[in-house]
């Protein structure tokens, strides 16, 4: 991108519908409660013929340093410093309040070019603020609707003229053949060829990382943690994040996108709107990672919501990794490890196998060997197996175990092959799936988890009935 844009104003003038329409789509939550966004985001933005990054932040408020709204304004006093040009937005219905000239005095300071933007003027109660909107001494307004895209070519226009053509319109194009964000497989079919063979491990791809957990797990802080500097918003209140943020980390060599999510809390319990269009994108950023660390509070692990997201994870068909974290605030590590380890096999038997890691996200402990089970599980997340060797592991399984009779007629199986992978997935040949019990599936899902080492990860079966070459036909007498 050739340049980058920050959306600045006080809470409520419409920064995150300007964001999302520049972006062009829906990323950042939007609703008539002041203060939604909290932490910034950062996306490729296009207007027109003008391509470059977009920053939507929070809004400015006064407050102490130590406070929400003051952390808040930290973050978007950062972003100020990273653009290279200031969108100042004011509400042209609402006229120039105390807040916008005071505000406007800290983004003149900041000495970097400056657009003003009177958003909300597409009705003539807006026409009063529009002229006030000068006294804020930024330049000319320009008169905006972000809800209804009208004044989108004179934003261009004015960030053109405020940057120059030469910053706006460089001789080198990035390029263009980059994944889009939405781009993701989420199962791979195999092809014949592939079934025979087993291919190695490519640990140079990208890869996309969800955190989840309940309200103050300590995610945002892990996040922190991973990538070493102050991204996202944190602090001891619960349900700080709202907006599910992605950001770019590279770790030994390799690059990765994670994804901070809002806290998820019981369903009955989520009452507001502005918390179901949170947990709404954090459920979207799961479905879009590949590897899923699910953030447990070690000092009160367990809870019936912790056992439902790592569920609503394996049903999905991602990756799970469990992080216990505030294992600083553990009085008895070895014991207590022990005991979480036991609860993890027992109640979450669906992946069996599960990775669980002890971590400190404010203390920094743990963090590289989360991020090697990470990767470990990645790694059977990708996993195939060829054919030759699955059919001689159900050779045996058959002479060992074969399946029970129902009705008086014995099960026939006849073979097994891998369909997909990402999750591993694989197809049953068999006389009658209806028939087949429940329990001789999960039978064949623990035995295939044990025989070709894939644990921690959801295994799918599909029972299929082998095609009848005289179905059909009338019979001769």
């Amino acid at each position: 991108m050739s340049f980058k844009v920050a959306i600045i104003g006080r809470p409520n003038v419409g920064k995150s519908t300007l964001f999302n329409r520049l972006a062009g789509k829906k990323l950042a939550l939007v609703d008539d409660t002041p203060g939604v966004t909290r932490d910034r985001r950062v996306h490729p933005a296009k207007l027109y013929d003008l391509n470059f990054e977009v920053i939507d932040t929070a809004g400015f408020e006064t407050a102490a340093p130590e406070s929400l709204q003051g952390r808040m304004r930290q973050q978007t006093e950062i972003a100020i410093r990273e653009a290279d040009l200031v969108v100042f937005m004011v509400d042209a219905r609402a006229g120039l309040l105390p807040d916008d000239k005071a505000f406007a005095d800290i983004v003149r300071r900041a000495g970097k070019p400056v657009v003003l933007a009177a958003n909300k003027s597409e009705s003539r109660a807006s026409e009063a603020g529009l002229l006030e909107a000068w006294e804020a001494g930024l330049g000319e307004p320009i008169p905006i609707s972000a809800e209804h895209g009208q004044g989108m070519p004179d934003l261009r226009d004015a960030i053109v003229e405020a940057l120059g053509e030469d910053r706006c319109f460089p001789d080198e194009h990035d390029d263009d053949d980059a994944p889009a964000e939405s781009d993701v497989l989420v199962g791979e079919d195999i092809s014949e060829a592939e079934a025979e063979s087993e291919p190695a491990y490519d640990d140079t791809k990208p890869l996309r990382i969800a955190v989840v957990g309940r309200p103050n797990a300590g995610k945002s802080t892990l996040i922190n943690a991973l990538i070493g500097e102050e991204r996202l918003l944190t602090g001891p209140e619960a349900g700080i994040t709202r907006d599910s943020i992605s950001v770019d980390w590279d770790w030994r060599g390799r690059q990765i996108k994670l994804f901070d999510t809002a806290g998820m809390r019981r369903k009955a319990k989520v009452q507001e709107k502005l918390e179901k269009l949170s947990v709404a994108d954090g459920l979207r950023a799961l479905k879009f990672a590949e590897v899923v660390i699910v953030v447990f509070d070690a000092t009160i692990p367990f809870e019936k919501q912790d056992l439902q997201i790592a569920d609503l994870i394996i049903r999905e068909g991602r990756a799970p990794v469990i992080a216990f974290n505030k294992w600083d605030l553990i009085d008895t590590p070895q014991a207590t490890l022990a005991e979480l380890r036991e609860k993890t096999e027992r109640l979450l038997p669906q992946a069996r196998g599960l990775r669980a890691v002890p971590i400190s996200a404010e203390t920094g402990r743990g963090l590289d060997r989360l991020m090697e089970e990470v990767v470990e599980t990645h790694r059977v997340w990708n996993r195939r197996v060829s054919t030759g060797r699955l059919n001689r592991w159900l050779e045996g399984i058959l002479a060992h175990h074969p399946p029970p009779a129902v009705a008086g007629r014995r099960l026939k199986i006849k073979y097994i092959t891998q369909a997909k992978t990402r999750p591993p997935g694989f197809v049953v040949s068999c006389s009658r799936p209806d028939a087949m019990p429940q329990s001789y599936v999960r039978y064949l899902s623990n035995s295939l988890r044990d025989a070709f080492d894939m644990p921690g990860v959801p295994i799918r079966i599909a029972l299929r009935a082998s095609d009848n070459p005289y179905a059909g036909k009338a019979r001769k007498r």
